[in-house]
């Protein structure tokens, strides 16, 4: 079931080209599909999948049980490149389980991305998965 205002996140909605957007994608009734190894696996490589690649850099990610955060730095259109993630994701794994829609958010400043990327691979962390962000293994960022 959709949320009662996913429709508005549509709203203002814009993609610009060369700039930075942190997405954030859940699944649905925050069902953990990304807890199995193989699940998440598929839904790390297909962040880096040659027609995903075209739409957008991806900069920094992780994998949570429910959710994925990604930074990316758009070269397309912002919901092309999320419907085109979630497809691959889905037909790998065998089954539609996303949540309706996506959340983003446009990065103003370069200077804002290193401190974005630290958040988003420091999830883990909070959310209690693991002690040392070096225990999980789904997040990457191109500062290393």
């Amino acid at each position: 079931m959709p949320y009662p205002r996913s429709h508005a996140l549509r709203n203002g909605r814009r993609s610009i080209k060369g700039h930075y957007y942190l997405i954030t994608m859940a699944t649905q009734n925050r069902h953990p599909w990304f807890l199995p190894a193989r699940n998440a696996r598929i839904a790390c490589r297909h962040l880096y999948s040659p027609a995903v690649s075209q739409l957008g850099e991806t900069l920094s990610y992780v994998v949570m049980p429910d959710h994925v955060h990604w930074l990316i730095q758009l070269s397309g259109e912002i919901s092309k490149l999320v419907r085109i993630y979630k497809a691959k994701v889905s037909l790998d794994i065998g089954t539609t389980f996303w949540q309706q829609g996506f959340h983003d958010h446009a990065i103003r400043q370069e200077s804002e991305l290193k401190a974005t990327a630290r958040y988003i691979v420091a999830n883990p962390l909070r959310a209690g998965l693991v002690n040392d962000i070096g225990q999980y293994p789904y997040w990457n960022a191109v500062w290393l």
